[in-house]
């Protein structure tokens, strides 16, 4: 059965760089077993009521201004499986969970520049998927928890987005160190996700130190992907911490296998 996984995407930058963190990703997609789909929720496509895209042919959108030209010029032509869409649509319905088709949007840097380092030939289905941050965590996680059986079937469920992502307190241009509000965030982060305790996690604000600078409410959309990834992991409950670091002082580089 293939893992799930939350990848934070950092900066829309990654996706020209060569560095330790895009490499990891790079082989991190050479050594899964290769997948029939992919379902991709991104932190950059919110909304109230859980979205399922049936798109045919993905648009590269680039929902981001003032990067280098080479930035717009990029490409990730990943088409949709409608297949695995409606299978989508029927597990959430069976769980009572409300949600809404899409036809038309294609991929925020959230999905493409993940997707692009992961599978750089864009040969494998997308089944693009929204975040919902006015659901609650519980909410979050059901949703997950609602297509695990997909991973029997060797669809991949990547959630990206960044467990500290305070675009207010990064420090753009240094490169060294790492401020220290936010590593004890993430230290408690991992100490709860690896002894798969809920009901910390589903507290995390109230309960995380640092909680309301390291998932600002202008910035829970690039947390809340991590409820989704640990879902689709209930019935192993098992977590691995693949990577972590960070860019301009705080803006985190993880990766987190479930199951």
């Amino acid at each position: 059965m293939i893992p799930a996984y939350f990848i934070a995407h950092g900066a829309p930058l990654l996706a020209i760089e060569r560095n330790e963190y895009t490499q990891l990703i790079n082989e991190l997609g050479e050594k899964l077993q290769r997948p029939k789909a992919i379902i991709v929720f991104s932190a950059h496509w919110e909304s109230g009521v859980q979205q399922v895209s049936e798109v045919s042919d993905y648009e590269t959108i680039y929902d981001y201004y003032g990067f280098p030209e080479e930035m717009y010029r990029i490409k990730y032509p990943a088409k949709g499986e409608p297949k695995v869409a409606k299978e989508i649509e029927a597990m959430l319905a069976n769980q009572g969970i409300p949600f809404e088709v899409d036809r038309k949007r294609g991929l925020d840097h959230g999905a493409w520049v993940i997707l692009s380092m992961l599978y750089p030939d864009a040969d494998i289905p997308v089944i693009s998927m929204s975040v919902a941050p006015n659901l609650t965590p519980e909410e979050q996680y059901k949703i997950g928890k609602s297509l695990a059986e997909l991973r029997e079937k060797d669809i991949l469920i990547v959630a990206s987005g960044g467990t500290v992502h305070n675009l207010r307190a990064v420090r753009f241009g240094e490169e060294d160190g790492v401020d220290q509000w936010a590593l004890a965030f993430d230290q408690w982060l991992e100490q709860h996700i690896t002894a798969w305790d809920l009901e910390s996690l589903f507290n995390y604000s109230t309960l995380a130190p640092n909680a309301q600078f390291a998932v600002p409410p202008h910035g829970a959309e690039h947390f809340i992907p991590i409820f989704y990834a640990m879902g689709a992991a209930d019935k192993d409950r098992t977590a691995k911490l693949l990577h972590r670091s960070y860019r301009y002082g705080n803006l985190s580089h993880s990766i987190w296998q479930f199951g």
